[in-house]
């Protein structure tokens, strides 16, 4: 297995006045390479909408009243809104390869699109507008903690995240991954 790209992942005790861990941050920070089967930090199934060599930057920051995560690309497709979501597995060759959105309680029908379960407090989205250079980011900040492993990557899709019964959670063909190693 060989990592292609220069990749910072760091966990950060950040101390409060009072000489306490108030938080603990995670960044990774990467480029998009073409799924061509390799083993890269973050992936690309789009080529035009996330061009290979575009960068993207995924934060985590945690305490012990919840979970906060920040994601910022460059040079993606311009003025345009796409989706995101921390997915259960990690990136692979394929879109499928990073499982379905992590959600804090799981809905017991899967794929779910039930509002009950798909929603922006049981799940991370970070759906994102770019501008005119094809920046853009987001940032989500949930009540709860990620469960230890079940939570490897972040999904950018196709088109905003619907909330409609039925609907809920999707957000279209994934376009290109991530992975992030979630505490």
């Amino acid at each position: 297995m060989s990592l292609l790209i220069p990749v910072v992942a760091a966990a950060m005790a950040i101390v409060s006045p009072t000489g306490g861990t108030a938080a603990q941050a995670l960044v990774v920070d990467g480029q998009f390479r073409a799924a061509d089967g390799g083993t890269y930090r973050a992936v690309t199934f789009d080529g035009t909408a996330i061009p290979a060599g575009s960068r993207v930057t995924v934060t985590e920051r945690t305490s012990p009243d919840g979970t906060r995560v920040e994601l910022r690309v460059g040079g993606v497709q311009a003025n345009r809104t796409f989706g995101a979501h921390v997915h259960t597995q990690a990136c692979g060759s394929t879109p499928a390869a990073s499982g379905p959105h992590y959600q804090n309680v799981k809905d017991p029908k899967q794929p779910s699109t039930d509002p009950q379960y798909a929603n922006a407090q049981n799940e991370v989205w970070l759906d994102f507008t770019t501008d005119g250079n094809g920046d853009g980011g987001a940032a989500s900040t949930v009540q709860w903690r990620f469960r230890a492993g079940e939570a490897r990557s972040v999904v950018v899709h196709d088109h905003g995240t619907a909330t409609a019964s039925g609907q809920a959670g999707t957000a279209g063909a994934r376009l290109a991954c991530v992975n992030v190693p979630f505490e």
